[in-house]
């Protein structure tokens, strides 16, 4: 393959659409590569904006919009970043020959719960947990009475856990589902109610589909989450051989099914040998944020060189964790204390996102660690990100 010049009629040149944290450690990645970068997102200044070479800010749902964009910069490569993107005119576009990252069919399905648990659990007989899909109040209080609590509530497409609560009380089934409905995100109105897994772990394995490599997968991560959020993670996750199998397997199948190249964060609960397939992402995840300091190479520019057809190679280099530090209140143009604090120890590294707005719990930096033991690497990263101060000005 060749790469262009960056801003020349030769570029080799990728259109992000989506340009959040995750994006903008792709960006900063394609750049070393010498790619030209156009980042796109619903409002200005997004962290990949700062950084790509120009950026739009358009209805990210609003498939006109996205097609005028495409057509005016004619990507070699269209990679989504969010779910809240019309994803129907991404097949669409592909169709008539653009390169969407890993595939139309991939982004059109994992961006919807309902496609994506289809696919797993009635197309490729995947274990899952049991499952409804409901739109209306009725029919999901009826899904919620055939599940029995406890039970999991979530949007069909929604990111990083909003709208996602866990229902264990009767007075606590009303407020789930308007809770879902508020926090949905796209064109998706149903919600899915999930059946409640006692798991031991939940983990994130990447997985990577390549061209000449075949599939590839990196240390399985662990993970908490907070309210559906993403708090903190570790690699490697300590799990069985005979489970580690059984997830790399459901894996494959599920990303082979979707297709493309790239990376994908598949997500499973764990309980002993016992794995049940969750979601599945069709590029970096965020829990992946942690590879930044445990592997020789992170997510994101393992994610570059799928989609690239260029070689890979996965090492873990330590233990490592990552653990994020968040807004509290409503605020314009934040600031930021504690860095010196946050790095005094060796082997760890902050990320400040940059977001232009803060909200409440919005996710606004990460504290990454490597340690003699995932424990180790988990206090590291503990202790970092907790010494972050978000000023929140007014």
């Amino acid at each position: 393959m060749k790469i262009g010049t960056p801003l020349s009629h030769n570029a080799t040149k990728v259109l992000l659409l989506g340009s959040g944290e995750l994006g903008k450690e792709f960006t900063i990645e394609a750049m070393r590569l010498g790619i030209e970068v156009v980042a796109v997102d619903s409002y200005q200044f997004a962290p990949a904006q700062q950084v790509a070479h120009r950026y739009y800010v358009i209805d990210m749902t609003d498939g006109k919009q996205i097609r005028n964009i495409v057509y005016r910069e004619k990507p070699d490569f269209i990679v989504p970043e969010i779910e809240a993107i019309d994803t129907d005119m991404l097949l669409e576009l592909e169709k008539e020959g653009f390169n969407v990252v890993p595939s139309g069919k991939a982004v059109k399905l994992t961006m919807d719960r309902i496609g994506i648990r289809r696919l797993a659990a009635e197309e490729l007989g995947l274990k899952t947990s049991g499952y409804r899909f409901a739109e209306t109040l009725d029919e999901y209080k009826k899904a919620v009475e055939e599940l029995g609590l406890p039970v999991v509530v979530k949007p069909v497409m929604s990111s990083s856990g909003k709208g996602q609560s866990v229902v264990r009380r009767p007075e606590e089934v009303e407020r789930a589902f308007y809770y879902a409905k508020e926090n949905a995100r796209g064109k998706g109105n149903a919600l899915i109610i999930e059946e409640f897994i006692d798991f031991d772990f939940e983990i994130t394995l990447l997985t990577v589909r390549t061209k000449n490599q075949g599939t590839l997968f990196c240390p399985p991560i662990g993970h908490r989450q907070v309210e559906g959020d993403y708090h903190e993670s570790w690699q490697p996750q300590e799990m069985s051989e005979t489970a580690l199998k059984k997830a790399q397997e459901m894996a494959k199948a599920v990303t082979d099914a979707l297709g493309g190249y790239g990376i994908f964060g598949c997500e499973f609960f764990v309980k002993g040998d016992t794995v049940w397939f969750s979601e599945v992402s069709p590029r970096p995840h965020d829990t992946g944020m942690v590879t930044m300091a445990s592997q020789n190479m992170s997510e994101f520019e393992i994610h570059l060189r799928a989609i690239l057809g260029l070689p890979i190679h996965i090492e873990l280099i330590s233990p490592g964790a990552s653990y994020c530090f968040h807004a509290r209140t409503h605020s314009v143009a934040p600031e930021y204390e504690g860095l010196e604090e946050a790095l005094k120890e060796p082997n760890v590294w902050v990320r400040i996102f940059g977001k232009p707005t803060t909200r409440p719990r919005r996710r606004m930096g990460v504290a990454v660690a490597r340690g003699e033991t995932v424990e180790e690497a988990r206090e590291k990263a503990k202790r970092a990100a907790e010494a972050m101060r978000v000023i929140e000005n007014g």
